[in-house]
């Protein structure tokens, strides 16, 4: 009989300890995926939060005039456009005046889009807020720049929005693959350029 007490006591014991075992590793298998999850989320919060650096400086005078995409990341205000261009030229009171066109090709009709840009100080001008309408702004940061201003690359600091731009419609591929691979190493996907379909 007391052979038989000690089996049961011991054959109790062993189902306590592996239930014991059994609830920490549910609970280690629940906290994975959310320590997984807030790993991703850090990393991918850090990513985004890298320091975006931009041009030293900008002339902005050289930098007005008529401006051709040739790339960009698709936004939703700019679905269904083709020979997307941007001129920029200068307010009396400082500001920087924005217009932006389009051509519609299955409405037959151009879009027009008017802004304001605002230089931020110590930037060296090459930090814009540009304000489509009140009291709304959004960065447009010059990150890339041609020494003889002929083309350029905007960027938000968050590597959501992008623009490769040009003076002329057509840009060279070699000079096009150079600024993709520079855009690659500031941390924006080259996955989502899109080349802009221009006129002749």
């Amino acid at each position: 009989m007391g052979i038989k007490t000690e089996q049961r006591r011991r054959l109790i014991l062993t189902k306590l300890t592996n239930m014991r075992i059994l609830n920490r590793s549910e609970k280690l298998a629940l906290a994975l995926p959310i320590l997984a999850a807030a790993g991703i989320m850090f990393f991918s919060q850090k990513a985004q939060a890298q320091h975006l650096e931009t041009v030293p400086y900008v002339d902005l005078e050289k930098y007005a005039g008529e401006w051709f995409e040739i790339a960009s990341f698709p936004q939703s205000f700019q679905r269904g456009c083709t020979c997307t261009k941007a001129t920029y030229s200068a307010n009396e009171d400082g500001t920087i005046n924005v217009e932006n066109t389009c051509n519609l090709p299955d409405k037959g009709t151009t879009k027009t889009a008017t802004a304001k840009a605002f230089v931020e100080e110590g930037s060296g001008n090459a930090k814009l807020k540009v304000q489509f309408f009140w009291p709304f702004k959004g960065k447009y940061w010059i990150i890339d720049l041609a020494d003889d201003y002929s083309y350029a690359v905007v960027g938000h600091p968050n590597r959501k929005y992008l623009w490769i731009l040009s003076r002329t419609p057509v840009m060279n591929e070699e000079v096009y693959q150079q600024l993709v691979a520079s855009v690659t190493e500031k941390g924006f996907d080259p996955s989502k350029l899109e080349k802009t379909i221009q006129c002749d």
